[in-house]
């Protein structure tokens, strides 16, 4: 075994350790039919990605882009681009049709996966590129890829430092960015997700996020990979099906997102039988309401693990503990698998329960923002430490608490108002199921409180009960001033609410 592949230092290496390990043990499976892909099947398979790749003109750090939802074939082509060191860009299939332009264009990918539905859209966009581009059609269910035979392509592993992955994040404003995320990137935070869990072999993860968002590809696909353990993939989430799925693939353990816990409350419970095998509730990518938490533990008996990360920071950097009883609610937990911090608008470190701006460093840190070096140097310190854009405070204990981002914090009257704040206030009230606040201009307070609610289903409730209701919960300065009912709030492919989009409701 090379010192490599002990140290598991990349994607490549991680694969060809457990198909050395256990061959027959199996990595992925479908919740849909009996058809699975074990470790040994999986490092064969992607010599024959790699073949393929090859054969359509593509060489080794070359970025492969992947324009298809979640299937085995998926897992199959992404692992397999990267562990030949391709650098694959997985894309966001809720773009709108410019975004998703602006993201093959700028990735300059030399060849395109497309399932068969997006073919058509895939195809007119690339043609009007000056770089040519191969466009593959691919089943993400079927067993093969088009073309593949047994005649496979060992290339060289590729270097830990070689970019693996090249995802986009949704901005609020403006076109998305590139995230650079190296080989040793993903293998560190695979190895830190695993032993943060304490995950075993034994454990397998129903996958039900999308493998275009950063916390599917690294805990759901990579983190397995560390510790031998496996995924079962539906096709999509689906609340009705999800426990029923979780049962019958025998999964021990579950990753979500608020939005997801929040469909599954407004569920039926299920039987005691298809809950008592789930270890714990992993929940990431955005805050989640505290009563949503205690309500999830309390329908269903499955401790919530709170976590956090970014795309910069290839998913979670922090993490509640395992122990229950040492978790703290409403808090995304410590820094795990890397530092953290909190600073000041002059980057000057700020005392435990200071509100400034998180900042990370770490094995997982990215290298930085493709062809975009003003905004590569914007995000980090002259220390190197990575901006977050995060607002919030360490406790005592090393504890994170998360109340919003910097560019949505709400200014009225010189005053800093959490968004999170008002949110989590409104969320007590019975008929509320969702609530998401932002500044509106205003001409006396320079900015104003508005908020989005998404009521439960069947449940009524009028603007002046939640006016009364918000000025005992929050007092009369906080409490906001404009109130639009929705029947949705728009969110990121992670689930995270994009207030700054909800400002035009508020205008006229």
């Amino acid at each position: 075994m090379s010192g490599e592949t002990a140290s598991a230092s990349t994607v490549h290496a991680l694969i060809e350790r457990q198909a050395a390990l256990q061959p027959h043990a199996v990595y992925a499976r479908s919740t849909e039919s009996e058809r699975h892909v074990t470790y040994g099947e999986l490092a064969r398979g992607c010599r024959r990605v790699a073949g393929v790749l090859a054969r359509h003109g593509a060489t080794p750090g070359e970025t492969v882009s992947v324009v298809m939802p979640n299937g085995l074939q998926t897992l199959r082509l992404l692992l397999g681009a990267m562990h030949a060191g391709y650098c694959v860009n997985p894309v966001n299939l809720l773009s709108q049709p410019e975004q998703m332009r602006y993201v093959l264009a700028h990735s300059d990918c030399r060849v395109v996966c497309v399932a068969p539905e997006w073919e058509a859209r895939v195809r007119e966009l690339v043609q009007a590129f000056e770089r040519p581009v191969t466009v593959i059609v691919v089943d993400p269910e079927a067993e093969t890829l088009p073309g593949e035979t047994d005649a496979t392509v060992d290339a060289s592993p590729p270097a830990p430092d070689a970019v693996a992955l090249l995802m986009y994040t949704s901005g609020t404003t403006g076109m998305p960015k590139g995230v650079m995320l190296s080989q040793r990137n993903l293998a560190a935070n695979a190895h830190a997700i695993s032993a943060e869990h304490a995950l075993k072999p034994a454990d397998r993860v129903l996958a039900v996020l999308p493998l275009y968002h950063i916390n599917a590809f690294a805990v759901t696909m990579l983190a397995p990979l560390a510790h031998g353990g496996s995924l079962a993939m539906p096709p999509k989430f689906s609340a009705g099906r999800f426990w029923e799925q979780a049962t019958l693939t025998q999964c021990s353990w579950i990753n979500v997102v608020p939005t997801m816990i929040s469909y599954l409350l407004e569920g039926t419970k299920p039987p005691l039988a298809q809950t008592l095998a789930i270890r714990f509730c992993r929940s990431a990518s955005a805050a989640l309401p505290p009563e949503h938490h205690r309500a999830f533990e309390q329908m269903f008996g499955i401790g919530i693990v709170e976590t956090m990360g970014l795309t910069e920071t290839a998913a979670p950097s922090f993490s509640n503990p395992m122990d229950p009883a040492a978790r703290k609610l409403g808090s995304v937990g410590r820094a795990s698998g890397c530092m953290a911090g909190v600073v000041d608008a002059q980057l000057a470190a700020v005392p435990d329960g200071t509100t400034g701006e998180l900042v990370i460093r770490g094995p997982n840190v990215m290298l930085g923002y493709y062809k975009n070096d003003e905004a590569t140097r914007a995000s980090f310190t002259p220390d190197g430490w990575l901006r977050t854009g995060d607002l919030g405070h360490r406790d005592a204990d090393g504890f994170f608490f998360v109340t919003g981002r910097i560019k949505e914090l709400i200014i009225k009257g010189g005053e800093n108002i959490a968004p999170r704040e008002v949110d989590e206030a409104l969320l007590q009230h019975p008929a509320v199921l969702e609530a998401a606040a932002v500044g509106v201009p205003d001409r006396h307070y320079g900015q104003e409180i508005g908020v989005c609610i998404v009521l439960r289903e069947g449940c009524a409730c009028t603007e002046d009960e939640l006016r009364a209701f918000s000025a005992t919960a929050l007092g009369r300065y906080k409490t906001p001033g404009h109130y639009r009912f929705v029947t949705d709030l728009p969110r990121g492919p992670s689930g995270k609410v994009q207030r700054l989009k909800l400002l035009p409701l508020f205008e006229g």
